[in-house]
């Protein structure tokens, strides 16, 4: 008797426990719909669950509570009632949003939470991992009259208290490559970028991002290569990209390709070397013929007077 009875509540408790299970799943997915603070000092995350799977579909409804306006009183929706946003597309593994003109409203501070809110909120779809502003159809411009670009969530990390940063301008000296790929020519750009970004790692993007307009020189770097992490230690830059650094389809040097990043990142304060690896690999020769194994220093003979 003793024994059917314990049968029995193990049954009862696998019954609730699949029933516990099958309640989960049909709450859905969750997904994190970012919103701005009144005050623009901060973005705040509120969470929606949708059984959703479809790309176009989650992004549709992402962006109805993108906006949507807060139950609390003290946000604003990223796209408040302000924002006129004609347009929203979805396309390899982009989001690509067009505002009116009225977007050039918002104040510096809160158009970049604005920005925040929006990026970080889409790229949590499967299927996108990078977002683009249009305004009026020509891509949106930072203070400085530049292309802002195409935006990933990693440019909009959060500090402390959820906080995001405002942009910064720094003035960085960057090594591309002449045009025959066997030197390297000394370019100084303006930069415009968020605070939460380490100088250091804006430099590595801004050299896969390539040239841009009215600069004389050439890619050094496939821009299909991600960077995984940038870090500083007494005095060394480790700079760990994944493989795609490998391919390199701009016809330049081995020497002009590692020496633009190394001369690039020497060029700060606190660097004065730089570890170059492979999705955290350093035991790797490029092209046959840089071994990765120590780190690089400083190389001024490859570049252009």
């Amino acid at each position: 008797m003793k024994k059917i009875q314990w049968i029995g509540m193990l049954l009862l408790v696998l019954l609730l426990t699949a029933c516990k299970k099958e309640s989960s799943a049909e709450e859905g997915n969750s997904y994190i719909i970012y919103e701005v603070n009144k005050e623009e000092t901060k973005v705040s995350g509120r969470e929606i669950l949708t059984k959703e799977t479809d790309s176009q579909a989650l992004l549709e409804l992402l962006m109805d509570e993108l906006s949507r306006a807060p139950e609390n009183t003290d946000l604003r929706a990223a796209i408040p009632d302000m924002l006129s946003l004609e347009s929203y597309t979805l396309s390899d593994e982009s989001v690509i949003l067009n505002f009116a003109n009225n977007y050039s409203e918002l104040s510096l501070t809160g158009e970049v939470l604005t920005r925040a809110a929006i990026v970080r909120t889409l790229t949590q779809i499967p299927d996108v991992n990078y977002v683009s502003f249009l305004v009026e159809g020509n891509p949106l411009l930072n203070r400085l009259g530049s292309p802002v670009g195409i935006m990933t969530a990693e440019q909009f990390i959060d500090n402390s208290g959820n906080e995001i940063n405002t942009e910064e301008i720094a003035s960085l000296n960057l090594y591309f490559a002449n045009k025959n790929g066997d030197r390297l020519i000394k370019v100084n750009r303006e930069v415009v970028y968020s605070s939460n970004i380490s100088v250091e790692k804006l430099v590595v993007e801004q050299l896969i991002s390539g040239v841009r307009e009215g600069e004389e020189a050439y890619p050094t770097i496939n821009q299909q290569t991600k960077v995984v992490s940038v870090t500083v230690r007494d005095g060394t830059c480790y700079v760990n990209l994944n493989d795609a650094f490998l391919a390199q389809p701009n016809d330049v040097s081995a020497d002009v390709t590692i020496y633009s990043i190394v001369n690039s990142l020497v060029e700060l304060s606190d660097v004065n070397k730089v570890q170059i690896l492979i999705n955290g690999e350093n035991d790797i020769t490029y092209k046959e013929s840089m071994s990765f194994s120590n780190p690089f220093e400083r190389n001024l003979e490859l570049v252009e007077n």
